[in-house]
């Protein structure tokens, strides 16, 4: 009974933590958006309806996405790669970096609702918020001059910042965090990486040669696709 009571309560510790987190993001998104609308970089061409069946559809598709999944030949099993970024990268870059991190955590909440969680919501929390590490730099500095030249370096910035943040988040917190709700110990979890590189030998050797090289080609596979879909998407969102 003692055991059930302290699974209940960090359980609901790290929903706490969740929330506490996703409130942050859009606080942080909501200013950034506000000081751009200030700068006039950011002109209120959508009415509320349309922003909101706009990232309904993009979360709809990024959903849909995250069941396609890759496995990667240099990570454990539980690290897979899917592409539920790109449409929503889209849905910032037409509507901004609230809309992004929006999008970002309804594909999440569908996903959750259609298929479940297999990590304890540990895999889906770090989706989030590793996601909205990619997205809100991005769109935030494509926002301040709207150009090719700063989508590119958004997108570059945004793989940067996904990379560096979430390694580290991973060391210091999710897989610890997965640890502990999932049930295994941080030995078991190493031992997945050992099996698959001799090197991987702690959380950090993980982190390194695991998790670094994810989140480089996720952001790279992301930044390429967005780049050439979105010249050809912008026209048609931007007709009313």
């Amino acid at each position: 009974m003692s055991n059930l009571i302290q699974n209940v309560e960090e359980n609901l510790k790290f929903l706490g933590v969740c929330l506490l987190i996703v409130i942050a993001i859009f606080v942080i998104a909501a200013m950034t958006e506000k000081w751009l609308r200030k700068k006039s970089a950011m002109p209120r061409s959508n009415t509320p309806a349309r922003r909101a069946a706009i990232v309904g559809v993009f979360s709809a598709i990024a959903a849909v996405l995250m069941y396609l999944e890759v496995p990667l030949w240099f990570a454990p099993s539980f690290y897979e790669l899917d592409f539920s970024e790109i449409p929503v990268m889209i849905c910032a870059f037409s509507m901004g970096p609230v809309a992004g991190v929006a999008a970002e955590l309804c594909k999440v909440l569908l996903k959750l609702v259609l298929k479940g969680t297999t990590t304890a919501f540990v895999g889906d929390f770090a989706n989030f918020v590793v996601g909205c590490s990619f997205v809100l730099p991005a769109s935030i500095v494509y926002y301040i001059k709207k150009s090719k030249k700063m989508a590119v370096t958004g997108l570059a910035l945004g793989t940067l910042v996904m990379t560096v943040f979430g390694s580290a988040f991973n060391a210091l917190y999710l897989l610890p965090k997965f640890a502990e709700l999932y049930g295994m110990s941080m030995e078991a979890i190493i031992g997945m990486g050992t099996a698959i590189n001799a090197s991987i030998d702690s959380v950090w050797t993980l982190v390194f040669f695991a998790v670094v090289p994810f989140n480089i080609l996720k952001g790279l596979i992301i930044s390429v696709v967005t780049t050439l879909l979105y010249k050809h998407i912008s026209p048609i969102l931007k007709k009313h």
